[in-house]
């Protein structure tokens, strides 16, 4: 998948068969960056470069599918498809960490990662897609296409002390 944006640069979204080192070498600060932004993806600020670095090594595994967005050979997103392997959910995914480097936001980068991870959860017959997300307080679940969206206001609602 392709999309143009400000200043002709073409995205392209990958998916990351095997990690290779310059792989992690890209996503460890990715991860660092999108956390020290605020987003709510599991870890807390400051993140140190060996915890990033050893979150990736996990990724992908059994049941995790996971694409980067390339600008060139820079890596400025990402998107990880989590296929439900409990014997009574074979519906249903998950979206998971879904990041894209603060330089490179409003670019439809984003989108295009969703989009991407929709159509790999339809062909793996997954029909209910789940996302957590704190932007705006609510988990998102949708069908594949958009066709219907739910959100759960306070699902996983945490406040800081």
């Amino acid at each position: 998948r392709k999309a143009g944006h400000k200043m002709n640069q073409v995205i392209t979204v990958k998916l990351v068969e095997a990690l290779q080192p310059e792989t992690v070498r890209q996503l460890t600060p990715l991860l660092i960056d999108v956390v020290e932004d605020g987003a709510s993806i599991g870890f807390l600020p400051p993140l140190a470069e060996n915890a990033a670095s050893a979150y990736w090594q996990g990724v992908p595994g059994p049941g995790v599918l996971l694409w980067v967005a390339m600008e060139g050979d820079t890596i400025v997103g990402t998107v990880q498809l989590h296929l439900v392997l409990k014997p009574n959910a074979p519906h249903r995914a998950e979206l998971a960490k879904l990041m894209v480097h603060p330089g490179h936001r409003r670019k439809g980068i984003a989108g295009l990662l969703i989009d991407t991870a929709e159509q790999a959860a339809a062909e793996h017959g997954r029909t209910l897609l789940i996302l957590d997300t704190c932007s705006i307080s609510h988990a998102v679940m949708w069908k594949p296409a958009k066709s219907r969206i739910t959100s759960f206001p306070q699902m996983a609602e945490w406040t800081p002390p």
